[in-house]
């Protein structure tokens, strides 16, 4: 309370302080005398504290900061008091309309005074209009894009941007529909069953009533071989002798090839067929008996022999174990001027070669030339298979295809005549191994019936009777 009063009283007692308040007219003889309270106790600082003429001071100093920009005692007095020397003589008329004039126009009106606000203190700058998201993050990007265009670099979305104006200066101009842009166009009905022609090709496509561009992939073949195969001129009812022993050497070629992965599966679940007898089975007893009474035997042997030096270095004594020395600097220098001298004799090793070369070039040129018609003749092999897989069935599913079996006649059974031919194979089989070769189905199996519930036999009584 006693500071409240001592700093009121400093500040009336300035000779400067012009209050604007009439309360605060400065006489600190009206300041009453106010009661001496003891406040060494919390409940008594509220109690007995008058602080009503301290904020009286401060709402006093912010009235002068808002009306006048400032405390009028710290003003200039060219500011607040001017000399009145009274009315100048004017000379001629038009020179008092002009200022009259000029007064008018510069004098505000006076709905602008009131909406002008009072105070004379700037507002607070708003930090938050002045943020901006990631402003951090834009500025860094920003520095990099200018350093990359320093150097010549364009970002890859302005790079895109510049081709797709090039691409958009370049391309061909499109028609313009004569049905949007030309009034003279008649009306068809939107709702008819027939497309007009002066539809938009995308409105058609939408309606479906336009058919959607096929890919170009579809039109490829899934296989080069024909729909139906032509058989084998010996395969006839009536074959000519040559070409029925050529089918009959094919036929025999594949059976061939079917018994030896047959024998080979044979061999290689083959059991060794040997006759057990009474030493085989005491053998077989014993076999594990034996091994491990002598690797008992060579472990007790280790053992001993480990004890032996044990004892013996006991008896010696432990020295501390040997550190690497540290290496002084002449050898350092000596390492360093070896490493030199092997970078030298390297690069000056690389130059003898490469004038060597200037020697070589007939074989060097020799060599590219052989190259050339390696590289020539792989890309023609490779070529040969690519066209060689489009006849062959691909793999399309878990299953391989499986080349179905020539149907041949042996000599003896060859008809003579078409009456006497029986017939072979199936019309269904054959169409379906086609159309797995021509790679339009995957290979398949004939799906086992598995029955869940088994079937449960039961004799009527009627039926009991009758036996």
């Amino acid at each position: 309370m006693a500071a409240a009063r001592r700093h009121k009283r400093v500040a009336a007692s300035q000779p400067g302080f012009l209050p604007l308040k009439a309360d605060l007219d400065g006489n600190i003889a009206d300041i009453k005398r106010r009661k001496r309270v003891n406040k060494n106790r919390k409940k008594n600082w509220n109690k007995y504290s008058d602080i009503h003429d301290v904020e009286d001071f401060l709402d006093d100093v912010r009235l002068q900061e808002r009306a006048t920009g400032g405390l009028i005692s710290e003003k200039p007095d060219d500011s607040l008091f001017f000399v009145d020397l009274g009315e100048k003589e004017k000379d001629t008329r038009p020179q008092e309309e002009e200022t009259v004039k000029k007064s008018r126009s510069s004098k505000p009106l006076r709905i602008d005074l009131i909406l002008r606000p009072a105070s004379h203190i700037q507002a607070p700058k708003n930090i938050l209009a002045f943020q901006q998201p990631n402003a951090k993050k834009q500025r860094r990007i920003a520095e990099k894009a200018a350093k990359l265009a320093a150097i010549g670099v364009v970002p890859r979305r302005e790079r895109l941007l510049q081709l797709r104006r090039a691409a958009a200066t370049t391309r061909v101009p499109v028609k313009e529909n004569p049905a949007c842009n030309n009034p003279q166009t008649p009306f068809y009905d939107l709702w008819s069953a027939g497309t007009p022609e002066t539809a938009d090709p995308y409105y058609l496509e939408q309606t479906k009533k336009k058919r959607v561009r096929r890919p170009s992939k579809l039109n490829e073949k899934p296989s080069v071989l024909p729909a139906v195969e032509i058989i084998a001129p010996g395969a006839s009812y009536n074959p000519d002798f040559f070409s029925h022993q050529e089918l009959l050497r094919e036929a025999h070629k594949v059976e061939v090839k079917k018994l030896k992965e047959e024998e080979k599966l044979q061999r290689q679940l083959a059991v060794n067929g040997e006759i057990a007898t009474e030493e085989s089975t005491f053998n077989e007893q014993v076999e594990g008996l034996i091994e491990e009474e002598e690797e008992e035997e060579e472990e007790e042997e280790e053992e001993t022999e480990q004890k032996q030096p044990e004892e013996e270095t006991e008896d010696t004594a432990v020295g501390p174990s040997a550190t690497q020395k540290k290496k002084t600097e002449k050898q350092r220098k000596k390492e360093k001027a070896e490493r030199i001298k092997e970078l030298q004799k390297k690069a000056e090793r690389q130059v003898i070669d490469r004038r060597q070369q200037l020697f070589q070039l007939r074989s060097i040129h020799a060599n590219l030339k052989k190259q050339e018609q390696v590289t020539k003749m792989r890309r023609t092999q490779r070529k040969a298979n690519q066209e060689a897989e489009k006849s062959m069935p691909r793999r399309l599913g878990r299953l391989k295809f499986q080349t179905p079996d020539l149907d041949v006649q042996l000599s003896d059974e060859l008809p003579g005549s078409l009456r006497s031919l029986k017939p072979e194979g199936s019309i269904l089989k054959d169409r379906f191994k086609s159309f797995q070769k021509r790679n339009l189905i995957e290979p398949r199996e004939r799906a086992k019936f598995k029955r869940r519930i088994k079937v449960k036999y039961t004799e009527k009584r009627a039926f009991r009777e009758i036996k």
